[in-house]
């Protein structure tokens, strides 16, 4: 029982540092416009994340039985996925680099079943949608798939909407259109918020539901007072959805919101300053983009990277200007850390695992 509350806790401290690292990319353009204090910024975005995180559960679900067999996510393997995520979180955040939180958990959750099963089979990687050709869970349609669509997909996207925005307004006058895009980029942020909030907030709900159904299945709950019997998951049935409590989704809701109140400047210099110049016009269009995505993405419940996306538009919104605009030095050191997110979390949580069997622990 000690373990499942051990998974609670650093499913939270995951949850706590998501919201200062992963939503620093969420209000970098509204920053970096000017519209908004960044102390404003934070508090508008805490806000819209924790309304969005309390909107669906498809992500939770994906995370909770669309990745990995849950018949090997015992508390040790969640604990290690959790640790080798928060790690590598921190790495990049230290570095200031914008990274996905999101793929931290999939390559952590990967590399801590395979060092528990020692086979590659609990990854589930392909499961093929009766009605169409998209894979309805695994690795394949979930993770990967996604992971160049959604920046491929927010570059090209914010490229074309950027370049309509200079047809149309190219007749104005600089100080109306920041005038203007000023007032409009207030509504983009707060939807970038909330679509973040819709995505990101939901990977955590689904690690503590699978942590709560696991020690349900196993009787890890069973001594547990009676006022704490809310606690107890059902496991999901063949071929349906872990359920998840509307208790799970405020907690994390609100340690989201929390990490979101603590800042994330470095990440926001990176990427509100250092890899282009922007101006509200420009941040209108990349927060428009992302959130378009990042909602599509969560109605499908693929959790998406809002590090890649985000970072992704920017990049179309300043190659609509020039493709010099970007500096690409910057971008390159971006492109490493998304490339090397899932491996080495991934290998992080493996060697977490691996050391807790050396030492005597068997899952």
């Amino acid at each position: 029982m000690t373990l499942i509350f051990v998974v609670i806790l650093t499913a939270l401290v995951f949850e706590f540092i998501n919201g200062f690292h992963d939503t620093a990319n969420s209000i970098a353009t509204v920053v970096a416009t000017r519209v908004l204090h960044p102390r404003q910024a934070v508090l508008m975005a805490a806000f819209t994340n924790l309304v969005g995180a309390l909107c669906g559960t498809a992500v939770a679900t994906t995370i909770a039985s669309g990745l990995i067999d849950p018949r090997v996510a015992s508390q040790e393997v969640l604990i290690c996925a959790l640790l080798g995520a928060i790690i590598w979180n921190l790495i990049t955040w230290y570095a200031g680099l914008p990274s996905s939180s999101s793929h931290a958990l999939v390559g952590g959750l990967v590399g801590a079943a395979v060092a528990s099963a020692k086979t590659w089979d609990v990854v589930i990687w392909s499961v093929p949608h009766p009605d169409s050709w998209y894979p309805s869970k695994g690795i394949l349609g979930k993770v990967i798939i996604p992971m160049f669509a959604s920046p491929l997909g927010g570059f090209f996207l914010g490229l074309v909407i950027m370049g309509l925005l200079y047809a149309l307004l190219r007749n104005w006058k600089p100080r109306t259109v920041n005038s203007v895009f000023g007032k409009a980029q207030l509504g983009s942020a707060m939807a970038m918020g909330f679509m973040h909030g819709t995505n990101d907030a939901q990977k955590t709900m689904g690690i503590i539901a699978l942590a709560l159904a696991s020690g349900t299945a196993n009787g890890g709950l069973d001594g547990l007072p009676g006022w704490l019997s809310f606690l107890k998951t059902a496991p999901a049935e063949a071929g349906s959805n872990l359920t998840i409590a509307a208790w799970i989704k405020v907690l994390c809701a609100l340690v989201m919101a929390g990490g979101t109140a603590s800042g994330g400047w470095r990440i926001i210099k990176t990427l509100g300053h250092k890899m282009v110049r922007l101006q509200p016009v420009h941040g209108f269009a990349a927060e428009t983009t992302s959130a378009a995505i990042i909602g599509l993405a969560s109605h499908f419940g693929i959790p998406v990277s809002t590090t890649h996306t985000v970072s992704a538009a920017i990049m179309g919104v300043g190659a609509a200007k020039r493709l010099n605009a970007l500096k690409w030095t910057v971008v390159e050191r971006m492109v490493w850390a998304w490339v090397l997110t899932i491996p080495i979390s991934a290998a992080i949580a493996y060697i977490l695992m691996r050391t807790l069997q050396t030492v005597g622990y068997e899952a």
